[in-house]
């Protein structure tokens, strides 16, 4: 769940709608003007050091501005040790990912970093990008569309491709991958098509920018109830089926095999770690 860095008041109000984790942002959601960076960067320092204390079980992070803008170097003075994480937007190269750990460490600081890939070079090299300390990564569509010079759509059918190589680079990588931002603030349904899309790519959970949208989130990418049931039932056939010497099974009319049982295992583990 996202909130401005040049509002503590917003800030403030991160936990109500139970996240999963905040990001405090200094980029898209502050005036790209020196004054205006300069003034959340004030506001959002405090506005950290307030939410990590009073909501300790909370992951609080602070999304910078980009290494190749004007104000990379100075927002790092926002960063401290308690924090979760640091999200560093646009990262495009593993030589990026370099800098960020040099300007980290020039601080005293060695925070996980949260990768955004949003540009047509961020996600050819999505592979390369995802080297420690990248300990998450996110796909923008929304910049990665404008960088391209495509035109976005509600079906996504534009960014089919960015998001499933991402999705991929991730898994390869064995870092959880975030999905898209959903601007559209108004509709249910189109949020959780939306979410439903990126679960059935491989991502692990979604970027919220409104509080509405994390109840919908966890929906969708958690497991529910009924999933882990018929898990349970699913691998209990297994079960029987390997204690009469059968390798192979039909259940609910479909012929299982091994990569069906792998998913209900990844399935039940992830309702455990609830």
């Amino acid at each position: 769940m996202f909130a401005p860095g040049n509002r503590a008041d917003l800030i403030a109000k991160l936990p109500r709608s139970a996240p999963d984790a905040v990001v405090i942002d200094l980029e898209d959601a502050v005036p790209a003007t020196p004054e205006a960076k300069a003034a959340a960067r004030s506001i959002a320092r405090d506005a950290a050091r307030d939410l990590v204390a009073a909501a300790p079980h909370l992951a609080v992070l602070v999304r910078v501005n980009a290494v190749a803008s004007p104000y990379f170097d100075d927002d790092l003075a926002v960063l401290t040790p308690e924090l979760a994480g640091v999200v560093v937007p646009k990262l495009e190269s593993a030589g990026d990912v370099t800098r960020v750990m040099t300007a980290l460490a020039s601080r005293g600081l060695t925070l996980p970093i949260m990768a955004g890939l949003e540009t047509a070079a961020g996600v050819w090299n999505a592979r390369e990008v995802m080297v420690p300390p990248v300990a998450w990564v996110y796909f923008g569509a929304e910049d990665y569309v404008t960088d391209l010079g495509g035109v976005r759509t509600p079906g996504n059918a534009e960014v089919l491709y960015a998001r499933s190589r991402v999705a991929l680079a991730a898994r390869l990588a064995g870092v959880p991958a975030l999905d898209i931002v959903v601007t559209r603030l108004q509709g249910e349904d189109a949020f959780r098509e939306d979410a439903r899309q990126g679960r059935a790519l491989g991502y692990a959970g979604k970027l919220c920018i409104h509080p509405a949208q994390v109840a919908l989130a966890h929906g969708e990418f958690g497991a529910t109830p009924a999933e882990r049931e018929r898990a349970h039932a699913l691998l209990a056939a297994a079960a029987e089926a390997a204690g009469q010497g059968r390798g192979t099974f039909a259940y609910e009319g479909q012929m299982v095999d091994e990569p069906m049982l792998a998913a209900a295992r990844a399935l039940l583990a992830q309702g455990e770690g609830e």
